[in-house]
């Protein structure tokens, strides 16, 4: 893949979005680079165009994204065209560069599209001449960084998934496989941070950024909040959104929300709610939210539970704008996030939490850390059914307030602000003018 498009691809500059193979003049702008359109991505993205925008911050603003991102989040595109068209611009890669991508249904294959997404990354950062790029998906950069040409511009990235420093934690209890990992991610760093152009490493885990300054050496790394939105839903939203689920006003409505997979433990939840008693199911109302490759199975298996229990269950298999996200957090009562032994942050934390609401989490790495520090309700062994129905149980049986202090759980939502996220990041892009 050649470092730069070719004299025929490059045109003059249009009032607000660039077309494919359309670049800008010679000023040096600052460069977000993300390809993902899914989970946290789109709304990251708006939360830093934002906040560029409300504190007229120097130079300008360029995203280089999916051209799946202008089908499915033209809302935040339009944030941009309308107040800073000037300032804020969007760039999409080709949609030959993006169908060339590689799947990542397997280790190798993903392993293969890292490379290609650094190399896009590099070429994009060369042809806009940008002064400093913004990695919002960082963990794909190690292996590239570790090996690579020299960088086009100074690089910082947003690392998600650090694993190194877990054993550090209360509950962990390691093993040789995690100790291996814990070894080969500690070598990549140390490979990486010898990069000179390396600038800053922004990690939501606050817990790793001493022993990543240790390993990175020439780079800093910081803490970034995760950011979430601490402006309530309209209490008439919430209420309209209660009336089209068809929520039964005398249950307790436990939330699971977001992409509803394996990963996030939806069979073992459903697993778990087959060993509730009768009288435990008759209060309760699961609540499922988010797209999903599992609907098939899921609904053969909530066909049996509706059978078999007096339980209501109600999913809404789509995808949530985030303007609605709020409102589904205060409507429930508990939110549930059994994930299977993820690594790194995790934003329904922090959407339980800025609605007060009690959650009941996977007890494994930074979420059960955070959990029990923050007092943010229960955490329990989420690979295991009977754990999850145990703590279902205790949640449906007890007082609500006697689950996580609502004050711990506010000021865990306020230290992670859209507007401190944004504010972190952008201090750290616009302290060089490399």
């Amino acid at each position: 893949m050649s470092g730069l498009l070719d004299s025929k691809q490059e045109t003059t500059l249009k009032p607000f979005i660039l077309q494919e193979g359309e670049f800008f003049p010679s000023d040096r702008p600052l460069m977000l680079f993300d390809l993902s359109v899914r989970g946290h991505h789109p709304a990251y993205i708006q939360h830093l165009i934002q906040y560029f925008i409300a504190e007229s911050l120097p130079g300008r603003l360029v995203i280089v994204v999916s051209p799946r991102f202008f089908e499915e989040h033209g809302e935040v595109v339009e944030i941009a065209k309308r107040y800073a068209p000037a300032q804020v611009q969007f760039q999409a890669i080709s949609r030959v560069e993006e169908k060339q991508l590689g799947q990542r249904k397997s280790a190798r294959q993903r392993l293969h599209r890292t490379f290609q997404e650094w190399q896009l990354l590099c070429k994009y950062a060369q042809a806009l001449r940008a002064r400093h790029c913004l990695a919002l998906y960082f963990d794909t950069c190690l292996r590239p960084l570790a090996v690579s040409q020299p960088l086009p511009c100074c690089l910082s990235g947003i690392y998600f998934r650090p694993t190194f420093h877990y054993s550090t934690f209360a509950r962990y209890q390691t093993n040789a496989k995690a100790r291996l990992q814990h070894s080969w991610e500690q070598g990549l760093l140390k490979l990486v941070g010898q990069r000179s152009r390396l600038h800053t490493v922004f990690s939501l885990d606050p817990f790793a950024v001493p022993q990543l300054n240790r390993l990175l050496k020439r780079a800093e790394a910081v803490h970034l909040p995760d950011p979430v939105a601490l402006e309530p839903a309209s209490p008439e939203r919430v209420q309209q959104l209660h009336t089209e689920l068809g929520i039964e006003s005398s249950r307790t409505v436990a939330l699971i929300f977001g992409a509803l997979t394996q990963r996030k433990g939806v069979p073992q939840l459903l697993e778990a709610i087959a060993a509730l008693s009768p009288e435990n199911c008759q209060k309760l109302c699961l609540l499922l939210v988010g797209e999903s490759t599992l609907e098939t199975q899921l609904e053969a298996r909530i066909t049996e539970l509706t059978t078999q229990k007096p339980i209501q269950i109600v999913r809404r298999y789509a995808f949530v704008p985030e303007a609605d996200v709020t409102a589904y957090f205060q409507l429930a009562d508990i939110v549930l996030a059994p994930y299977q032994r993820h690594v790194g942050m995790s934003g329904i934390l922090l959407q339980a939490a800025a609605a007060g609401k009690p959650v009941l989490s996977s007890d494994y790495g930074l979420m059960g850390e955070l959990v029990n520090r923050y007092r943010l309700g229960l955490a329990v062994d989420s690979v295991q059914p009977a754990a999850l129905a145990q703590g279902m149980h205790q949640l449906l049986n007890q007082p609500l307030e006697n689950f996580g202090c609502r004050l711990q759980m506010q000021a865990f939502a306020e230290q992670n602000s859209s507007t401190l996220f944004a504010k972190v990041i952008f201090q750290r892009l616009l302290s060089t003018s490399a």
